[in-house]
């Protein structure tokens, strides 16, 4: 199922879904509010309504708490950004500190905010290794939350994954907010958990999958993988066996299950798993 035209839409998330989805906690997203770091819309109740871009300066802020910026500082920045970059969103610059200083990059030129002061770019490889870019945001018109169905987040989320992965976090999480047995949705998004090192997060998600579908050989896997990462190679190789179960296909998961049986001294399934996974791979 394709995501139509859902791209073009603008969701908006309440704070606790905010909160969750930044990783801050409700009480200091809202210090961020009413510090004018953001300017999120209200809806007729007067609750605070978060968007895809409020969502994005929101992480960067998150990051910059995190080095140890402070809060007045954060807003002086980005009023200053707001003036030096005129019409241009805010989230087409990276925004990270050095250790000395707050930086903006567009991907071109780093300049100091408050100073204006540009900066020469004689370690451009290690900016570039270091700040996160985020891709521009679908424009709409539309203030409200677009009535997407649970599948039609989760196709959206996979369509941006690659380009937006925060805006693509957000939608698999809408998703589980309308369906939270959508099994698709727990696995793409303890993927992209996994891949930014939030390992307690992928597992829960991961569980969650295997628990709501038994049947998942791609669950069951990328369980193991998340349980061979954290140690745990007994509980990861019964993973993998669960997954070739379901799925005699799965190469990766004979590959890891043949490298688990090496190094626990079972030469014999070691081998046996090896060759189906050697058959395999032409077939992939």
């Amino acid at each position: 199922m394709s995501a139509r035209r859902a791209a073009d839409a603008r969701a908006h998330f309440d704070t606790a879904q905010a909160a969750r989805i930044v990783g801050l906690p409700p009480a200091r997203l809202r210090r961020c509010v009413h510090a004018g770091l953001v300017a999120p819309a209200r809806d007729a109740h007067g609750r605070l309504r978060f968007d895809f871009v409020d969502l994005i300066l929101l992480r960067t802020t998150r990051g910059l708490l995190e080095k140890r910026v402070p809060v007045g500082q954060i807003r002086r920045v980005l009023e200053s950004l707001r003036r030096q970059i005129g019409g241009r969103p805010l989230t087409r610059l990276s925004i990270f500190t050095d250790g000395k200083r707050v930086v903006a990059w567009d991907g071109d030129t780093r300049w100091q905010p408050e100073s204006g002061q540009f900066l020469f770019n004689f370690d451009s490889g290690r900016v570039v290794a270091r700040a996160t870019k985020v891709a521009r945001l679908p424009k709409s018109a539309s203030p409200s939350l677009p009535q997407l169905s649970a599948d039609q987040w989760c196709d959206l989320a996979m369509e941006i994954e690659n380009t937006s992965p925060l805006e693509a976090r957000a939608a698999y999480h809408h998703a589980l907010d309308l369906d939270p047995a959508h099994v698709v949705a727990r696995i793409n998004l303890g993927r992209l958990l996994h891949a930014e090192g939030n390992l307690t997060g992928a597992e829960a998600h991961y569980r969650d999958a295997v628990r709501y579908d038994p049947t998942s050989a791609l669950a069951w896997y990328n369980l193991g993988v998340l349980l061979e990462d954290t140690e745990c190679p007994g509980e990861a190789a019964g993973c993998y066996e669960r997954a070739v179960r379901l799925d005699p296909d799965l190469a990766d998961a004979h590959y890891n299950l043949a490298l688990l049986y090496e190094r626990a001294g079972r030469a014999r399934d070691a081998v046996k798993h090896l060759a189906i996974y050697r058959r395999l791979v032409p077939r992939r």
